[in-house]
């Protein structure tokens, strides 16, 4: 086993047990608290369950930079060396609802590109991995889908905007159901991204800049899947990158168009 088939081994290992303490939390009346607005909340249940990622991947890799969501870990991702990106519950305003989608989610990246994740939807008992070599959900390799009416396809605006730009908000759900058949937002960008990797979703975007606890395990997944990952240009997306388009690659253009449209009402 090479070095990154251990990190990604080491990945999902960690990504479950993290799952596993959250889910001990779900729909248990934990208490909630609010970070920058009344939607961006936590609970102990995240903090919990990073800890216990963290605690898991120091075992094997101690002196590897950690980049999570929550606590004092760094928030931006290393342009060297080997770095874990990690977010123990993507989806806390779901997980609160004690609606059953959210993901525990961990990468693993060199010098700052994606080698190895990990989604775990624990929930819904769905593992989606990757070490490089293809994507798989529950140990079964999936590939994006082939669908290539935009008419036929279902696609999610992801991420968040603030209320300070619900202008942009509106635009991305009014340009989803004027150009494709369907629009789904399922509050877990991470399970949004698994879900076009697996061909459930035909495409998925945003014009935010994105955080990479929210996208860069996804974005693996999509990428290994055989699906085409960008920034809002249309240029290679990276974990820096101003908004995030993902799809199948067949309707890329059109998911391009549409989220420079949403850019077009953009005030800030």
């Amino acid at each position: 086993m090479d070095d990154t088939e251990r990190r990604a081994d080491l990945a999902e290992r960690a990504a479950r047990a993290g799952g596993a303490v959250a889910e001990g939390f779900f729909r248990r009346d934990v208490a909630v608290e609010t970070k920058a607005n009344k939607t961006d909340v936590v609970t102990r249940a995240d903090r919990d369950a990073q800890r216990q990622i963290v605690a898991t991947i120091s075992t094997e890799y101690p002196e590897d930079a950690i980049v999570a969501e929550e606590e004092d870990e760094l928030k931006s991702v290393p342009e060297s060396g080997a770095a874990w990106i990690i977010d123990p519950i993507d989806g806390t305003s779901n997980f609160v609802r004690d609606i059953p989608l959210w993901t525990t989610s961990v990468a693993v990246v060199e010098d700052g590109a994606p080698v190895a994740a990990t989604n775990v939807l624990p929930v819904l008992g769905d593992v989606y991995t990757s070490d490089g070599d293809g994507a798989r959900l529950n140990g079964e390799p999936i590939t994006v889908s082939d669908r290539t009416d935009p008419e036929a396809m279902a696609v999610s605006p992801t991420v968040w905007w603030s209320h300070e730009r619900r202008d942009e908000y509106a635009a991305a759900c009014r340009e989803t159901v004027e150009r494709f058949g369907d629009c789904r937002r399922y509050g877990s960008a991470q399970a949004a991204l698994s879900m076009v990797a697996a061909g459930g979703l035909d495409g998925a975007f945003t014009n935010t800049t994105t955080n990479p606890w929210d996208t860069v395990a996804g974005v693996l997944l999509v990428e290994q899947a055989g699906g085409t990952v960008t920034d809002v240009a249309g240029d290679p997306w990276r974990h820096d990158a101003q908004g995030l388009v993902a799809s199948n690659g067949h309707a890329h253009e059109e998911l391009l168009e549409a989220v420079q449209a949403v850019e077009t009402v953009r005030t800030d």
